[in-house]
């Protein structure tokens, strides 16, 4: 009896190395990167000026047609092919327009060797798979095959945005312009604040100057608006902050007047993919 049990030990350890071996012989997917830019590099390969200007001019290029390309540069798609994890990419970061689908990612694979140009359903008809084969073939293997990855993939988004352009496509959205509104009068308000506001206190008084100094503010306010709002809220504001003293500067240096972070964080549009594209190795 001891001897069975002995041996359905040995069994039972046998299989189980075998199944830890089988465990760790599994390659995990590669992560897709979260979408912050047009220009992901996740090989160290761009230098920050080189990310700057290709980030620009995809940047320039979304404002005057719309269409969104991106590249990204990653280590490896082991164990998937580039094809599969493109196609992860797009489903994720749903490059182009929503219903319009003009989105175009420039993958590379950078030791693997492999590249791919992925194309949104809106532009397959003139973006071809045959067009994009041409780019990767013609335009940006030569230049990686020299180690000259930035002059690649420099000259490919050139040769994919002069394909692009030939496609009528429906115009980018206008931004919204400002109408004049608080944020345009903050630094004003801003300086007549700090200079009457310490004058104005230490003529009348605390309260009192606060109260000259919002009426102040709120007048000069409705005068470049026009809008009694935005009077309102700036006297209101300069009242607060000439109460409490000294805290102004730093709040609206850091807030109000710091208004939106200079960071563009790009996103997708929600654009269509659907397989569109051509691969190529150098």
């Amino acid at each position: 009896m001891k001897s069975v049990h002995a041996v359905l030990a040995i069994i039972v350890a046998f299989v189980g190395v075998v199944g830890v071996g089988a465990g760790f012989g599994v390659q995990a997917d590669q992560p897709v990167p979260t979408l912050t830019a047009r220009v992901t590099d996740e090989t160290g390969t761009l230098s920050d000026e080189q990310k700057a200007t290709l980030e620009q001019t995809l940047k320039d290029f979304e404002a005057k047609k719309g269409a969104q390309i991106a590249i990204l540069l990653v280590p490896t798609t082991e164990p998937e092919t580039i094809e599969q994890y493109s196609i992860r990419v797009v489903e994720q970061w749903k490059l182009g327009r929503k219903n319009v689908d003009d989105g175009v990612l420039l993958i590379v694979a950078k030791n693997d060797h492999a590249l791919r140009i992925e194309v949104g359903y809106g532009l397959e008809g003139v973006l071809t798979d045959a067009m994009s084969n041409r780019i990767i073939g013609e335009t940006i293997v030569p230049r990686f095959r020299q180690q000259d990855f930035y002059g690649g993939l420099s000259a490919g988004i050139e040769s994919i945005m002069r394909v692009v352009s030939g496609e009528p496509l429906p115009a980018p959205p206008e931004r919204p312009r400002d109408s004049g509104g608080l944020g345009a009068l903050l630094p004003v308000l801003f300086l007549l604040t700090v200079v009457a506001g310490g004058l104005l206190r230490a003529m009348f008084g605390r309260l009192p100057g606060a109260a000259v100094t919002g009426g102040l503010v709120g007048f000069l306010a409705w005068l470049l608006s026009g809008a009694i709002f935005i009077a309102i809220a700036a006297g209101a504001i300069a009242l607060f902050f000439t109460l409490v003293g000294g805290g102004m500067g730093t709040y609206l240096g850091g807030g109000a007047l710091g208004g939106r972070s200079n960071r563009d964080i790009f996103r997708g549009g929600g654009g269509g993919f659907g397989g569109g594209g051509a691969s190529g190795r150098w």
